[in-house]
């Protein structure tokens, strides 16, 4: 039997690979989470995202997260298909990035990027049988629509992975994310009163989620 690394109010997160752990765990209402995209986002991206800020001559610095590998290529077909077969309901963000069945539910994060050169949205694709969804929230370097902490290059907003969970047509009493990476999606689930399981072979990514997890939610609506 495989240990827990943290366990506690409805929470679980396991250290290791998904493709191991996750055949253990039985089925659950939802699948939701962000695999990699096998597009090297851990080497070292983010860094080399750094410019000048605008009007004068210092330099913006974007956070450093480290070099690491989790990011080299995408889940094989195979895995993709097992841990979407654990589930009733599916939220894949990146799913353009996969062999995935035909929807009509996919959900589009506006970034209110402005004008520069990244993306202005991140599609998740669903099957969650209803109309294209958009959700417009701020997320552009330092510029966000609160001032939420960012701790893994491709973590998403927790108010978008609320949004997301919550769109599911019903409501789900048990959450998988297998890439959990910084755990944004177990701290949504948290803070819905949703049992979730999160997978995630980066330790300290196992870590920082532990810390968000037994933070409280902020006054004013700020997340943690």
């Amino acid at each position: 039997m495989i240990e827990p690394y943290y366990s506690c109010d409805g929470i679980t997160i396991y250290h290791g690979d998904c493709a191991v752990i996750a055949p253990t765990l039985g089925r659950f209402d939802l699948l939701c989470t962000d695999p990699p995209y096998g597009i090297g986002e851990a080497r070292g991206k983010n860094k080399s995202r750094s410019r000048p800020r605008s009007g004068v001559g210092n330099i913006i610095v974007s956070k450093d997260y480290g070099v690491s590998s989790w990011d080299d290529r995408p889940p094989s077909a195979d895995l993709l298909n097992s841990l979407l077969a654990q589930s009733a309901s599916q939220c894949v963000f990146g799913g353009i990035y996969f062999d995935l069945p035909s929807s009509p539910g996919w959900l589009v994060w506006d970034k209110e990027n402005g004008t520069n050169d990244f993306a202005d949205a991140e599609l998740a694709w669903t099957n969650y049988g209803c109309a294209v969804r958009l959700k417009r929230y701020l997320w552009n370097g330092m510029c966000r629509a609160v001032p939420e902490p960012r701790y893994h290059p491709t973590q998403k907003p927790l108010a978008v992975m609320s949004w997301a969970i919550g769109l599911c047509p019903e409501r789900p009493t048990t959450v998988l994310d297998p890439f959990m990476g910084s755990g944004t999606t177990l701290r949504a689930c948290k803070d819905l009163g949703i049992s979730a399981v999160g997978i995630e072979r980066e330790e300290k990514y196992c870590e920082i989620a532990v810390r968000r997890l037994a933070q409280t939610t902020l006054a004013l609506g700020i997340p943690p």
